[in-house]
């Protein structure tokens, strides 16, 4: 598909699942009263549910999307690992443990955020600090470093599950695997995965040569090291104001690059761009359908997630060479 074409394509399939979002809910309305909600006509309740409501979330779903979705893209390329994802290496695992502990002490808003955002990036710090061996940082060392990180912090969330009041459970479970009820502000990690685009853009020509291997990228004159750290640093960012924003939200980050990498190719000034939308879509249409399916009850958004990325990527690792090799 010609790249222009397909994002478009992307853009235009984005803008559609943004107006169903707007739309359809435990009180739907029609395409005509959606408009109407969206000029500030119309019925007041149908302004405030667009407006108040399932705006800031729709938009908050595709920021967080589009985030996660270019921090798979890099770290896919830092690791030259097919597998890879934003929550590899432990980041989500920190955030998660930090953000249990302090709604286990009765937290809630800024500093449920605050806390979430500090255990991402002490997490990140603590796996970058172990992985480091003579100077250096191996993609291997990184992995295993990162996985054995987040099974610790795995552990962890378990046992402050089991000890956690049975009044906090239920919202702990939801904010570990997804939510975006809370959304007001999307603009944020809008404007966050908007810079994480064109920063990415910026070196898209250099993560094309680093991709082909560390030691062609010397050869051709990319400063490796500065790079790969930027890399690290950038995605390990990306995903911590994700988890911040929405909780843990799987297979987005995984899924989405492979995806676009078999539609375009291995090009990241088009890679980049398709992740992101791609990305925001998937995570708006997925939340769309945790809040319809057996509305007016919500299921966790992570869920969805779960359900539509783990037949998607076996469909891609059985039809494509690259991912298998």
């Amino acid at each position: 598909m010609p790249r222009t074409l397909l994002l478009l394509s992307l853009l235009g399939l984005a803008l559609a699942t943004l107006v169903l979002a707007l739309g359809i809910g435990s009180a739907s309305f029609s395409l005509a009263e959606t408009w109407s909600g969206l000029m500030g006509n119309g019925d007041p309740l149908v302004r405030e549910l667009v407006y108040g409501v399932r705006m800031p979330r729709a938009l908050t779903a595709f920021g967080t999307g589009a985030a996660l979705a270019v921090a798979g893209v890099m770290l896919q390329v830092l690791l030259r690992n097919p597998l890879a994802d934003p929550y590899i290496l432990g980041t989500s695992g920190g955030a998660a443990a930090a953000a249990l502990s302090a709604m286990a002490m009765g937290a809630s808003g800024l500093l449920l955020n605050g806390a979430a955002f500090v255990g991402a990036l002490g997490s990140t710090a603590l796996v970058f600090g172990l992985a480091r061996s003579g100077g250096n940082w191996a993609p291997g060392r990184l992995l295993l470093t990162g996985v054995v990180t987040a099974a610790g912090w795995g552990a962890l969330v378990t046992l402050i599950l089991a000890l956690a009041p049975d009044a906090s459970l239920r919202g702990m479970l939801f904010w570990l695997m997804g939510d975006f009820s809370f959304a007001q502000n999307p603009w944020p990690i809008i404007i966050i995965a908007a810079a994480a685009v064109l920063a990415g853009l910026t070196i898209a020509p250099a993560l094309n040569v680093l991709a082909t291997g560390q030691d062609q990228a010397m050869l051709l004159g990319v400063s490796v090291v500065p790079l790969r750290i930027s890399l690290y640093l950038f995605s390990s960012l990306l995903t911590a104001v994700a988890v911040t924003t929405a909780g843990t939200v799987g297979f987005v980050g995984l899924v989405i690059p492979h995806l676009v990498r078999l539609l375009v190719g291995a090009d990241h000034r088009i890679v980049i761009p398709c992740s992101a939308l791609a990305g925001g879509t998937l995570l708006m249409a997925a939340d769309l359908l945790a809040r319809t399916i057996v509305a007016p009850q919500q299921l966790p958004v992570g869920a969805i997630t779960a359900a539509l990325g783990v037949p998607l990527f076996l469909v891609l690792l059985r039809n494509n060479q690259s991912i298998k090799d």
